[in-house]
């Protein structure tokens, strides 16, 4: 459509009238709510003047009287309960502090004696004011109440001959009847046993339902709480099998079938809550903050579950606790699969979770079982992972060792053919077949890399024992290393620092991308001939936040790489061998494949369509 003098001046003409507009209802709209926010001001003065003064010491009196008459009447049989004095109960079992408190009878803190959080103190999980574990109760046949409301009764702490301590907290109402909540923390172990003993079950609960409110915050404990953030989720077992959700800024799961356990995962360390006869339902909810949010908080979690007790009296109902870290073998053993909270692989390539469960963490344990430094143990499972591909990995470079020796006769071939692409494509194909080459056969190390690319990610992004550990200028190698802060941000992952693991993986990337290109023919298709070296540099971006263990083992891979490349070529392979032998697989008689035969026709086919196409050009001229 072409368009004349006079409707592009309307075009500007109708902009500026609309960029006037919206200028004109701004300015309106601030001087409407700056006139309010004077309107408020001034009655809020008046107030201030006319309002009788009140003593703040009388206030806050009264305020207290009034949350006692409230609580006494919330606790109804259990006023005796309704108002104490917190009593912190500290317990320690090598392992973990737990520390309980009477005020619901319930862990308040947990400290993790052997992992250090982002600022080098150990690390903790609970002990804010939103962490809580509580169900309702009928305190009285109108009344009802959590249990975080009510104080127990100071603890009674024993000690077993096997090292197990057990602490009781007990409740008790004016008609008799009794909660009690027993906690037994075995010695060297993170998960805690917990019974809950009900006398009375069935007035103290409608409908012999316990509901359960469990609230849960996250905080930091690595350095970059973002990534952290990313790496969270709920976990759980519902009827039998494992799932999770990924958590976002509100991520939700409900529940209608019975479930085993729930579980609020961060990067290494998770909060279980585990029924050992089911919930019978309920729903679990986690809030994560947005990546600009500067708090420490990497989530907020709140689980409402149930459990349908028998119509009785009496009820126990038998619970557990996990504080710890996601550590495969320590989860695997308590037998109720939260081992699959450890990520090693999930989504669509959820399968090399196998790789890992059966070849890497072996693996990788076994060097570490006898060598301290995490950064060689690294480079020792590369050299195994490369021993045990190189059967596949050589015919590959036999294969390219192959296309260097054709490569003169394809550029003569490609000389003379010119731009005809699909006559080069046939006459390239039948020179391998006569040559016996695979022109596929390089792909293989490209192929076998992604399947234990995945599984190397999701290693190590959840292998705990690379939490903290140094090698070299890696200061962390279960996070990026930092040889440098950007005074800025660069979008498209790459972030505000760069990474030098990363910078050697992308150069040896770049020299192996060089070294191939010198082994193929050329590509007359310039997308082909440079995605090669473009591949490197989409590595940079990829790779700069990813975890240092991660880019170490990718650049030592690739100087694997280089090294048996230039042995295989220069000392291995006789090239004058290989083109004799070329060259008398050329003379013996050819038979084609099915797949062969069918590409040969389609090429001959598209080439006499063109030629065609040609001939009638040439008849218009």
């Amino acid at each position: 459509m072409k368009t004349d003098k006079n409707t592009v001046i309307g075009f500007v003409l109708i902009g500026i009238l609309f960029l006037g507009y919206f200028w004109f209802s701004s300015r309106q709209q601030q001087a409407i709510l700056l006139d309010k926010r004077r309107t408020e001001d001034s009655i809020a003065r008046v107030r201030a003047v006319t309002a009788p003064k009140i003593d703040p010491a009388v206030a806050a009196l009264d305020s207290l009287k009034r949350d006692s008459t409230n609580k006494l009447a919330v606790a109804g049989n259990f006023q005796s309960a309704a108002n104490g004095t917190e009593q912190l109960t500290p317990v320690d079992n090598g392992l973990i502090k737990i520390t309980f408190t009477n005020k619901g009878a319930q862990p308040k803190s947990i400290e993790l004696k052997r992992f250090k959080s982002f600022d080098s103190s150990n690390a903790v999980m609970g002990g804010s004011q939103f962490d809580n574990i509580a169900y309702t109760i009928n305190t009285s046949p109108n009344q009802s109440a959590p249990t975080s409301s009510l104080f127990f009764n100071s603890p009674a702490v024993t000690k077993d001959a096997d090292g197990r301590q057990v602490i009781s907290y007990s409740l008790t109402s004016v008609d008799g009847q009794s909660i009690t909540h027993q906690y037994i923390v075995k010695p060297n172990d993170y998960m805690v046993d917990w019974n809950i003993i009900i006398n009375g079950a069935n007035t103290l609960l409608t409908g012999n339902t316990l509901n359960f409110n469990w609230q849960v915050q996250a905080n930091k404990k690595q350095t970059d709480i973002i990534y952290e953030r990313r790496q969270s989720r709920l976990c759980y077992v519902e009827d039998g099998s494992y799932d999770f959700e990924t958590a976002t800024t509100s991520t939700t799961a409900t529940f209608e079938k019975p479930v085993n356990w729930i579980s609020v995962k961060q990067q290494f360390f998770n909060s279980a809550l585990i029924a050992k006869n089911n919930f019978n339902g309920g729903d679990f909810n986690i809030t994560v903050p947005e990546d600009n949010d500067t708090s420490k908080i990497v989530g907020k979690a709140v689980a409402n579950m149930k459990i349908q007790l028998p119509s009785a009296a009496s009820a126990t109902i038998p619970m557990a606790l996990y504080y710890g870290p996601n550590e495969f073998n320590i989860l695997k053993k308590y037998n109720i699969k939260m081992e699959s909270i450890v990520d090693l692989g999930s989504g669509m390539f959820s399968f090399v979770k196998y790789i890992n469960r059966y070849i890497i963490i072996p693996v990788f344990n076994f060097f570490a079982s006898f060598i301290s430094s995490y950064g060689w143990v690294i480079a020792l499972l590369t050299i195994f992972i490369r021993l045990v591909t190189s059967p596949l990995t050589y015919t590959s470079y036999l294969s390219g060792a192959k296309m260097k020796v054709l490569r003169p006769e394809l550029d003569t071939l490609k000389k003379k053919l010119g731009d005809d692409q699909q006559a080069f494509a046939m006459q390239q194909m039948k020179l391998f077949r006569e040559a016996g080459v695979n022109p596929l056969g390089g792909c293989i190390p490209a192929v076998l890399q992604i399947p234990i690319f995945f599984a190397l990610y999701s290693f190590f992004n959840s292998e705990i024992a690379l939490r903290g550990e140094s090698f070299l200028w890696a200061k962390d190698l279960s996070s990026y290393d930092v040889v440098a802060r950007l005074p800025f941000s660069i979008p498209f992952g790459f972030g505000d620092h760069i990474s030098l693991f990363t910078i050697t993986a992308v150069v040896t990337s770049f020299l192996i991308s060089i070294y191939n290109m010198s082994m193929t023919p050329d590509q007359g298709n310039p997308v082909m001939k440079y995605m090669p070296y473009f591949f490197p540099f989409i590595l940079l971006f990829i790779f700069n936040q990813l975890p240092s263990a991660l880019t170490w083992y990718y650049t030592v891979s690739n100087l694997i790489t280089l090294i048996l490349q230039f042995v295989i070529q220069n000392y291995i392979i006789d090239h004058d061998k290989i083109l004799a032998k070329m060259e008398e697989t050329r003379k013996k008689p050819k038979t084609k494949s099915k797949w062969q035969e069918r590409y040969s026709q389609m090429m001959e086919s598209q080439q006499k369509v063109q030629d065609l196409k040609q001939k009638t050009n040439n008849n218009k001229k």
